[in-house]
């Protein structure tokens, strides 16, 4: 069963509620997702992207994003 999110990219702030960084150290962790997707800085990483470069699983993350 797929996880319900409330939006489907995911922010700097929901990467700090996540992982306990700094709002400064999740904003580079981003970066560091878009790099590797080869995103432009203006475009979204999505939660499921989000999930896949770090590992987590999307039942964990789900719960910090309502």
């Amino acid at each position: 069963m797929k996880p319900q999110y409330a939006r489907a990219c995911i922010y700097p702030k929901d990467i700090q509620n996540i992982t306990g960084k700094s709002y400064k150290q999740s904003r580079l962790y981003l970066n560091r997702i878009k790099a590797h997707l080869g995103r432009q800085p203006a475009q979204w990483v999505s939660i499921e992207e989000f999930c896949e470069y770090s590992g987590l699983k999307p039942e964990h993350v789900s719960q910090f994003i309502r």
